[in-house]
């Protein structure tokens, strides 16, 4: 059965929500009500994504982006909820555990809308993370709880959640990165654009708060690159805007001198970079998963970890922005055709492929007035399929 057009309202705010949320908006089609809040939101970088995601142009609400947490999370939700209350959507559903993410399941718990929420069930007990609170208290007012391995799914059964409510779908970032990812005539040209070879740069990230809010944990990590770079490997640098003024605010341009600086690249083209890189330095979530797809290995320059699945599986490192980050790069880069010949063996921890045609099944199922009862009982992921 369709679903009506606009019916199923898929709020995001951020860029990493686009991506992660595009194969399920293509699967949903003219169901989707696209809500984007604004949390982040320009039309260089936003703009882009949604153009090289081949997604709707959204419903944008107002005076989100900028504010603190608190003033984000509110000011989306009191929109959302008026939103929905003139147009009531038969299904919400939210990803991962932005303020966007916070705010749309409130609304939809507030209207006793079915909740959808993807990638539930992300841990890494530490609570010094905002985006711990934001998961956990979306997981507990969700209906369907779209977890991504099996590690997410024991988390959610840890915490009592129903186990009715829980589904193992897969991580819908494996279909993304199989389909964003530029041919290789593409990457080709894409190194020589910025003077690389294939298997002989690193390429970094750093946009994390733990990582950008004071010069001596920013100027550790930049420090290290230029290290690397001193010593004759490249270091490719797309910067974030808010990476870019932090160093422009601690008067850190100096350990930029030897890094190939740029601005943000588009999702393609970071995925091309990314898949001919010896070693990816982030503090990203995603990249944590993209690596494990494109069969790269990666140091999480960050305190804690949500995704220890990439760890688990040979591909990811967590390290400490410094002298750990500097010493692990360079074990890792002297060793780079038999890690790369390893990983190309080793299967992403994430999945088929196949997460959003199960979560889209799965959010008709809820959304139809079959679906959504007073127990909101969501049928298996094998039923759905069966009979979708």
């Amino acid at each position: 059965m369709c679903l009506p057009p606009s019916s199923v309202a898929v709020v995001l705010g951020t860029r990493p929500e686009l991506v992660k949320l595009a194969p399920l908006i293509h699967e949903l089609g003219d169901a989707t009500r696209l809500v984007h809040t604004g949390q982040h939101w320009d039309e260089a970088m936003s703009g882009r994504f949604l153009r090289d995601l081949d997604l709707p142009e959204p419903e944008l609400l107002t005076g989100v982006g900028g504010r603190p947490r608190a003033g984000q999370i509110a000011q989306s939700l009191g929109q959302l909820d008026a939103a929905f209350a003139e147009d009531r959507p038969a299904a919400v559903v939210v990803q991962g555990d932005t303020n966007a993410t916070l705010a749309g399941a409130l609304a939809a718990n507030a209207r006793e809308i079915p909740l959808i929420h993807v990638e539930a069930g992300l841990r890494s007990y530490d609570r010094a993370m905002p985006e711990e609170h934001n998961r956990v208290m979306v997981d507990h007012v969700s209906d369907l709880l779209c977890a991504a391995t099996g590690e997410n799914v024991a988390n959610l059964r840890a915490e009592s959640l129903a186990e009715a409510r829980i589904e193992l779908t897969g991580n819908t970032v494996v279909e993304v990165v199989r389909r964003q990812l530029p041919d290789a005539a593409a990457r080709t040209t894409l190194l020589a654009v910025h003077g690389l070879s294939p298997d002989g740069y690193v390429l970094a990230t750093v946009h994390r708060p733990e990582n950008t809010d004071t010069a001596e944990a920013l100027g550790a990590v930049l420090a290290e690159l230029d290290r690397i770079a001193r010593a004759g490997t490249p270091v490719l640098f797309p910067m974030h805007p808010r990476t870019r003024a932090a160093v422009e605010r601690f008067g850190l341009d100096g350990l930029l001198e030897r890094l190939a600086a740029t601005g943000p690249v588009g999702y393609g083209d970071f995925l091309g970079l990314a898949s001919h890189a010896a070693l990816l330095v982030s503090d990203s979530g995603g990249v944590q998963e993209e690596c494990t797809v494109l069969g790269r290995p990666l140091l999480v320059v960050r305190r804690s970890t949500e995704r220890p699945e990439a760890m688990a599986a040979g591909f990811a490192a967590l390290v400490q922005p410094g002298e750990e980050l500097g010493t692990l790069a360079r074990a890792w880069l002297s060793d780079t055709p038999e890690r790369l010949a390893r990983l190309a063996a080793t299967p992403s921890p994430y999945g088929d492929g196949l997460a959003s045609a199960r979560i889209a099944a799965l959010t008709t199922a809820i959304a139809e007035p079959e679906g959504a009862d007073a127990d909101r009982t969501v049928p298996r992921a094998s039923q759905v399929l069966l009979t979708a």
